[in-house]
């Protein structure tokens, strides 16, 4: 009975099963179709796609007729208008550097379709000081350490050393009045005012000087730029404290009164840190240019024009053809 039973049983389950499945697999579909998550797969799907084709030529390599300004090269615009006019700019101003920016791109490659950039000895250079400036960049990304600083200090303290200064007064004594006589005239003062204070009634009887009578604090190098270098270096080997010469500089002779003399000294590391940093840096720059082009040289063969042979140089120049004419008078 039960073998009997059950076979009407399994005939009636598998056409059941079967009709079952469409129906399942539509639910399922329906199901899926109605899901957020494959809604916005399907947006974000359309996006891209239309992105993509509104921005075809935009890849890596950009076209050469497409100009894209960056942000950065916006802002930087926006800066330098506020650094000059102190104000940001209106929007009619920011448009025209724009445009201008634009214009210089769009002169600029069609100067390079020109070949304008052949030949042309400002471009090599601006291009040769760009790659220098590559060059030295790198060098100055290093920050020096405080050993570092030390020790380069140590090796170039003379370079940082302070110079002497002096305090002076002087007496005048011009070769436009006096002639030839103007240097006697100084020596004869010189013997009546020495051992006298600064403000002797005798140095009355020198001339007007058209600057300064007393001349503070001064370096050598700047009483040069005043006097002249002769009058600094005699200055120089004056004691303080009593009149002296007479000196001669650009202007005619003077007696000078050396009042004080501060002397030359190496400063600490403490006081021209900074200068010395900057110094060390310019040093690493003038260095690091030095291995570059050194390596980039290497590369390249220079061929030279062989220097003319010395008889061909000093030989004098052919004689000009002259036409010589027959009888008839045509020429051969």
């Amino acid at each position: 009975m039960l073998g009997v039973s059950s076979a009407p049983i399994s005939k009636e389950a598998g056409p059941a099963t079967a009709d079952s499945r469409p129906r399942r697999s539509v639910s399922i579909l329906t199901r899926w179709l109605r899901e957020p998550l494959l809604h916005f797969l399907v947006i974000g799907l359309a996006l891209f796609g239309l992105y993509s084709y509104m921005n075809r030529g935009r890849g890596d390599i950009a076209s050469p007729t497409q100009i894209v300004l960056s942000l950065e090269e916006l802002r930087t615009m926006q800066m330098y208008f506020e650094s000059q006019w102190r104000r940001p700019p209106t929007p009619q101003e920011f448009q025209a550097m724009v445009e201008d920016k634009i214009k210089e791109e769009v002169l600029y490659r069609e100067g390079l379709v020109m070949e304008l950039d052949k030949g042309d000895t400002i471009v090599k250079r601006r291009m040769a000081q760009k790659v220098q400036f590559l060059a030295e960049d790198i060098a100055t990304a290093h920050e020096p350490s405080s050993e570092e600083l030390k020790t380069w200090f140590e090796e170039n303290n003379n370079k940082f050393a302070l110079p002497s200064r002096y305090s002076f007064r002087h007496v005048y004594f011009s070769p436009d009045k006096r002639g030839i006589n103007a240097r006697d005239d100084a020596t004869k003062a010189l013997a009546r005012i020495a051992g006298q204070s600064e403000d002797s009634p005798l140095i009355a009887s020198a001339d007007r000087f058209m600057f300064q009578d007393y001349y503070g604090d001064r370096t050598p190098s700047a009483i040069a730029k005043e006097f002249g270098p002769q009058f600094a270096v005699a200055l120089e080997k004056l004691k303080p404290g009593s009149w002296q010469g007479p000196i001669e500089s650009g202007y005619g002779w003077h007696l000078v009164l050396v009042d004080t003399v501060i002397p030359g000294r190496v400063p600490a590391l403490e006081e021209v840190e900074s200068e010395v940093k900057t110094a060390w840096l310019s040093e690493q720059k003038a260095q690091a240019w030095e291995r570059v082009y050194k390596s980039l040289r290497s590369k390249y063969t220079v061929l030279l024009p062989a220097p003319p042979d010395k008889q061909t140089a000093s030989a004098p120049p052919p004689p000009p053809k002259k036409e010589i004419s027959t009888t008839s008078g045509e020429g051969l």
